[in-house]
C-alpha cells in the first residue's frame, strides 16, 4: 500500500515543500469581480495583496468544484498511490471538506479518507507534514488518523488583524461593531483551536501583541511554529522578534504569506502563528 496526501491550498505549505513531500494540492478559488481565479495557479499573492484595498466589490472566495478534487485525487493515483489522506480547512469555517467527501465518494481506483484539521493555515499544514512523516514510517492509514486527530488537540493558530474592515465585508462582524471597533481602536486577537474561533478584544495594537506574547507564554513549550502575515514581512519579523524568547532557540520552521483565500478575510497588515504545542503541555 502506498499513502500518499493531498491538501488545500489555504494549508500555507510552501510549493517547494508540497514538491518534497510529493503532496496533492487542490487550488481553492477567489472571485474578484466576475473573474474566478484558481489560488495559487493564476493569483499571484503579492499581486493580490497590493490590490486588496481598491478592490470593489470585497474578493468572495470558493471552495473548489468536484473535479478540481479529483483531478489532483487521480495525479496522486497516477504517481502510485493506493491510499490517499485528504486533509483541509477547518469544516466549521468552509464547505472545502464537504466538496472533498463528495469527490472521495467518486474514486474507485484507490482508498481516500478525507480528515478535518478543524484548523487552517499551517495548522493544516503541520498536521499534512506530519502525515506524510507517519506514512514515512510505515503507519498505515487508520494509525495516520488517530495520530492526527490526537495532534489535533495540540494545533493553534492566532492573528492580529490590523483593521475590522474586512471581516465585516465577509459578514463576520456587524456595522455596528465594525463602528465601535473604529471607535475605539480595537485590535482582535483571534485564536483558532478546535475548528472555533475566539476573539478577545484589546484597545491598541501594542495591546494586541502584549496579549498574544501572554497566551504563548502560558502555552510552554512547542514542537514547531510558524510566522503567518498577509503582505506585511516587517511586521511579521517584529512578531518573531517578539515571541522567539518563548521558544528559547527554536527558529519558525515557516514564515509565510497566507493564502489570498484567507488573507481575502484578513485583510492587509494581519500577523500570527500556527504551532503545535508539546504533548507535555496537554
Amino acid at each position: 500500500m502506498t499513502i500518499r496526501i493531498a491538501i488545500d491550498s489555504t494549508c500555507d505549505l510552501p510549493l517547494e515543500v508540497t514538491a518534497q513531500l510529493g503532496i496533492g494540492v487542490v487550488p481553492c478559488c477567489i472571485n474578484i469581480g466576475e473573474r474566478s481565479y484558481l489560488d495559487g495557479v493564476d493569483l499571484a499573492r503579492q499581486e493580490f495583496y497590493q490590490r486588496l484595498p481598491t478592490y470593489n466589490p470585497t474578493p468572495k472566495t470558493a471552495a473548489p468544484g468536484v473535479q478540481v478534487f479529483l483531478e489532483t485525487y487521480q495525479k496522486l493515483i497516477a504517481d502510485g498511490a493506493t491510499e490517499i489522506l485528504s486533509i483541509h480547512l477547518a469544516s466549521s469555517l468552509s464547505a472545502v471538506l464537504n466538496v472533498a467527501r463528495i469527490a472521495a465518494e467518486e474514486v474507485t481506483d484507490a482508498r481516500v479518507r478525507v480528515f478535518d484539521s478543524r484548523s487552517l493555515s499551517l495548522g493544516a499544514g503541520f498536521l499534512a507534514e506530519a502525515a506524510v512523516e507517519a506514512a514515512a514510517r510505515g503507519a498505515a492509514l487508520a494509525e495516520i488518523e488517530t495520530l492526527l486527530q490526537e495532534r489535533v488537540t495540540r494545533t493553534h493558530a492566532m492573528a492580529l488583524v490590523d483593521t475590522l474592515e474586512y471581516l465585516h465585508r465577509g459578514g463576520r462582524i456587524s456595522r455596528l461593531e465594525l463602528g465601535l471597533g473604529a471607535l475605539l481602536q480595537i485590535k482582535p486577537v483571534l485564536q483558532i483551536y478546535d475548528g472555533e474561533i475566539l476573539a478577545e478584544k484589546t484597545r491598541t495594537a501594542k495591546g494586541a501583541r502584549e496579549r498574544l506574547r501572554q497566551l504563548l507564554g502560558a502555552m510552554g513549550a512547542v514542537e514547531r511554529w510558524a510566522i503567518l502575515h498577509t503582505h506585511c514581512p516587517e511586521r511579521a519579523d517584529e512578531l518573531r522578534q517578539l515571541v522567539q524568547p518563548l521558544f528559547a532557540d527554536q527558529p519558525p520552521r515557516y514564515t509565510v504569506e497566507v493564502t489570498p483565500v484567507l488573507g481575502a478575510h484578513f485583510g492587509p497588515g494581519m500577523v500570527g502563528l500556527a504551532y503545535v504545542a508539546a504533548k507535555s503541555n496537554r
